[in-house]
């Protein structure tokens, strides 16, 4: 049974809903800064569970604080149909990603009760924890573990940069949950999110109908020189792990622009020691972040971003440490789920085209043990991470009203 194209979301509720969610850890101009784990956080969780008891949903949460909010299927013990994305952000972000997913989810149900439809299955909306890994990385953190991807045990030892570790932190705010992570059966998954490209926006399109996701590979870099005085040290005597960094950052820039047009390459996280005006720098902590649809490509990157390391670092005379802390394949979305998501677009009268992603989303590793498919919606310029994140009340309506005709066919109204 298809939905008639006249049945919408409320999207002046979901722009409200997107709104007071905003207020909560507010950043410095406009954004949001509610990373992973702390208060701010707590504080988005508490208000998203009220939410969720207010539209009548049954909400778990897992032993990684993940949490699922259930309406009952007229079928209850079929597997749900999820829905949903993250309200982490990052320490400068905005107001739309991953917030969108999560709330847009929401607002379906919401839909659904004022509509009095009834689905087959039951359907969760989900808000995944740690999925920005900026606080602790790796991104998608919570979803890794639902996926199998990584273990439990080493989820909860990873540390933030004060040292304080992920399973403290979830004890700390009260969302350790009991129920366990994954192990269990789902209908299909739905993510909406912004697309935090261009894409969409420079081709007026309403929807990006997500058919794959780019392959990532995080490479944290340890250089490791000898601090010295900046001007009492003869220029052929310095072993500067900052200009070590340097040279990797161009490294990078060469081998991503080798692989044109698709893979991307940068260097975001750097720290400095001992980070004094007068001293060279003895030690330098990086992050590379190299990103393909190609895997063969991904790890031909790979490859010659370690070899160009280790030929810096012997021309420098300085050591070097290369840890990989986050790694996904390049992901195809399912085939049937991708369709319902270019049906809808197609029934509701939404211009729309395929696109892949060049984030990573949980939707890439929840891929891997349940039918899975993305909605995008446009964001101004492309911007994203980025306090002065923009979409518009039309954008997010559309998104939302797609997410709304996928998920709920998909988990089958009854008559």
């Amino acid at each position: 049974m298809t939905l008639q194209s006249n049945l919408r979301i409320n999207g002046e509720r979901l722009w409200d809903t997107i709104a007071a969610m905003a207020e909560i850890g507010p950043g410095v101009r406009g954004g949001n800064n509610r990373q992973t784990l702390t208060d701010a956080d707590a504080e988005g969780r508490k208000l998203f569970r009220r939410w969720c008891d207010e539209a009548g949903l049954a909400t778990t949460v897992d032993r990684m604080g993940t949490m699922f909010a259930r309406r009952a299927g007229a079928e209850p013990d079929l597997p749900p149909v999820m829905i949903g994305s993250h309200l982490d952000t990052q320490p400068t972000g905005g107001r739309y990603d991953g917030v969108l997913g999560v709330l847009g989810a929401l607002e379906v149900v919401r839909t659904l009760n004022d509509l009095g439809i009834r689905t087959r299955h039951p359907i969760e909306v989900v808000n995944w924890t740690d999925e920005e890994g900026t606080r602790f990385a790796p991104a998608m953190l919570a979803s890794g573990v639902f996926a199998g991807v990584h273990d439990l045990d080493w989820a909860y030892a990873r540390t933030d940069a004060a040292g304080k570790t992920l399973g403290a932190e979830l004890e700390r705010i009260g969302f350790k949950g009991d129920a366990p992570v994954g192990g269990r059966t789902i209908r299909a998954l739905f993510e909406l999110h912004i697309e935090q490209g261009p894409i969409l926006e420079d081709e007026g399109i309403d929807i990006g109908v997500v058919t794959h996701g780019q392959g990532l590979k995080w490479l944290q870099v340890t250089l490791t020189g000898k601090e010295s005085h900046t001007g009492s040290t003869p220029m052929p005597k310095r072993r500067n792990a900052g200009l070590g960094m340097a040279r990797v950052t161009e490294l990078v820039h060469e081998v991503a622009m080798d692989y044109q047009p698709d893979a991307v390459g940068a260097i975001g996280h750097m720290e400095v020691y001992p980070n004094s005006r007068n001293i060279i720098p003895g030690r330098t902590v990086f992050t590379i972040d190299i990103r393909s649809p190609d895997k063969r490509v991904l790890d031909e990157m790979d490859a010659r971003i370690r070899g160009g390391v280790a030929t810096i670092c012997e021309a420098l005379a300085i050591s070097h440490e290369i840890e990989q802390v986050g790694h996904f394949d390049p992901v195809a979305f399912d085939p049937a789920c991708v369709k319902a998501v270019r049906d809808a677009a197609e029934r509701l009268g939404y211009s729309h085209r395929d696109i892949v992603s060049g984030a990573g989303h949980d939707a890439c590793w929840i891929n891997r043990v349940a039918p899975t498919a993305m909605v995008f919606c446009p964001c101004v310029d492309g911007l994203s991470h980025n306090e002065d994140e923009l979409i518009y009340p039309e954008w997010a309506t559309a998104g939302a009203n797609v997410l709304f005709h996928a998920a709920v066919e998909t988990a089958g109204i009854v008559p």
